[in-house]
C-alpha cells in the first residue's frame, strides 16, 4: 500500500507537470483528488487493512495527500496569473486614446431650413402659427377670392379628399364651434357661417391667412410653415412640400413694409451677394402683386441658358403682394381702416437657392438617399 500511494503521487506530479489551463488543472483535480477520484479509492482499500496497518499507513497517506494538495495549489497560482496576464495582453486597452463615437443623426436639409427661417423672421416681430394641412375649399380658394372656377381649384391641379356622407355637415359644425369660441373670447360677433365646400390638401399656407384674421386680434405679424400638396413633379416641383406664408395686418401698411420686410429676409437668408427682383404679376387674393426671384445660385447667371435649374439666371421663389380687400372682408378685417401685406414661399425652392447647395434637381431632397443628406 505504501508503493501504491507513493505511485499515486508521482504520477499526479508528472501529469501535473503538464497542465497549462484551469480547465485541464480541475479535470486532473477531480481524477486524483475528487470524491471518486484515486486518492478516495486508496482510502478505501486502506480501509480493508488490520487497525494496526491502517494506523501505519495513515501517516503516509496524510503526508502524501498534503504534498499533492500543495503542489497542486502552487500550480494554480501560477496557471491563474498566467492566464490573467494573456488576457490583459490580449485585452488590452489604451484608455488615453480617443474613442470611437457612435455616428449620430442630425436634421433634414428642409427642417433646418424651417428653424432658420422662422428665426431671421421672429427678429421683425413675426410670431409662427399653424393652420390645417387638410381645410375646406372655403380656406383654400373662397376666402382668398378665388372663384369657383378658378384653375387651381381643378382636379388636375388639387388634391381633393373623398368624404363619407353625412361627414361634411358634421366636420362643419364643429369648425363653426371652434370659431365661435374664438370670437367669443375676442367679444366680437359670429359672423355668418360659409359654405366650406369640400376639403383639399392645402395646396398653399395662405388657407392660413382668413383663419388668422378670424381670431380677431390685431394687429397681425405671423408667419406659417406647412406641408402643402399639388399635382406636380419635376426638377423644381414635388408633389409633397413646404411653404411658409407670411401676413402682415396693421394701419398705414405700404409696399415699402413688404420690400423692406423682403429685403431684409432676403440678405438674412442669403447673403449680400444675392440680387432679389420685383416682377409685377397678378394674384387673386392680392392687390397690387407681385412676384419674387432671386439671382440663380447654381449659375450665378453666368451661362444661364445651359443652367438645368433657371435657363434665365433667375428662379422665381414665390409671390407677394397687398392684401386683396376682399379678402380682409372675408376675415372680418375692415379694409377701410386696416391694411396689409401677404408672401408665400417655397421651403424646398428657397433653400436650393441658398448659396453652396447646388441643388439641380429639388427632388434630391426626399429621395432618402443617405449619400446626399450626409453632406448637410
Amino acid at each position: 500500500m505504501q508503493s501504491k500511494f507513493q505511485q499515486f503521487k508521482t504520477d499526479f506530479e508528472a501529469q501535473l507537470h503538464t497542465v497549462a489551463d484551469r480547465l485541464k488543472l480541475e479535470e486532473l483535480r477531480t481524477q486524483f483528488l475528487g470524491r471518486k477520484g484515486k486518492l478516495a479509492e486508496l482510502m478505501k482499500e486502506m480501509g480493508l487493512l488490520a487497525q494496526d496497518q491502517r494506523q501505519v499507513l495513515g501517516a503516509v497517506a496524510n503526508e502524501v495527500k498534503t504534498a499533492v494538495e500543495a503542489a497542486f495549489a502552487q500550480k494554480e497560482t501560477t496557471v491563474r496569473a498566467q492566464e490573467d496576464a494573456a488576457a490583459a495582453q490580449r485585452e488590452w486597452i489604451d484608455v488615453t486614446e480617443p474613442g470611437s463615437w457612435p455616428r449620430a443623426g442630425h436634421l433634414h436639409p428642409v427642417s433646418t431650413a424651417i428653424a432658420e427661417i422662422s428665426d431671421i423672421f421672429s427678429r421683425i416681430g413675426f410670431s409662427r402659427v399653424r393652420a390645417p394641412e387638410v381645410d375646406w375649399d372655403y380656406y383654400a380658394f373662397e376666402s382668398l377670392n378665388m372663384p369657383k372656377d378658378h384653375p387651381a381649384r381643378d382636379d388636375w391641379e388639387t388634391f381633393f379628399v373623398k368624404q363619407a356622407a353625412g361627414s361634411r355637415q358634421q366636420a362643419a359644425g364643429t369648425e363653426d364651434e371652434r370659431i365661435h369660441h374664438e370670437l367669443q373670447a375676442a367679444s366680437r360677433p359670429l359672423p355668418a357661417s360659409p359654405d366650406m365646400g369640400r376639403l383639399v390638401l392645402t395646396p398653399h399656407t395662405s388657407n392660413s391667412q382668413v383663419r388668422e384674421m378670424e381670431k380677431g386680434k390685431l394687429p397681425i405679424r405671423m408667419i406659417n410653415i406647412n406641408r402643402t400638396y399639388r399635382r406636380q413633379s419635376d426638377v423644381t416641383h414635388v408633389p409633397m412640400f413646404h411653404q411658409f406664408e407670411g401676413l402682415l395686418i396693421d394701419k398705414d401698411v405700404t409696399i415699402g413694409n413688404l420690400k423692406g420686410t423682403l429685403d431684409y429676409f432676403a440678405k438674412a437668408y442669403f447673403g449680400p451677394s444675392r440680387v432679389t427682383r420685383l416682377r409685377p404679376h397678378h394674384f387673386r387674393f392680392t392687390e397690387p402683386s407681385f412676384e419674387i426671384d432671386i439671382s440663380c445660385g447654381l449659375c450665378e447667371g453666368k451661362d444661364s441658358a445651359m443652367c438645368r435649374l433657371c435657363k434665365a439666371g433667375w428662379l422665381e421663389l414665390g409671390g407677394a403682394g397687398m392684401v386683396h380687400p376682399n379678402v380682409l372682408k372675408a376675415g372680418g378685417v375692415d379694409p377701410k381702416v386696416h391694411g396689409g401685406f401677404a408672401f408665400g414661399w417655397g421651403v424646398e425652392r428657397t433653400l436650393s437657392m441658398k448659396s453652396g447647395m447646388n441643388l439641380d434637381d429639388i427632388r434630391l431632397l426626399y429621395k432618402n438617399d443617405l449619400r446626399f443628406v450626409r453632406q448637410f
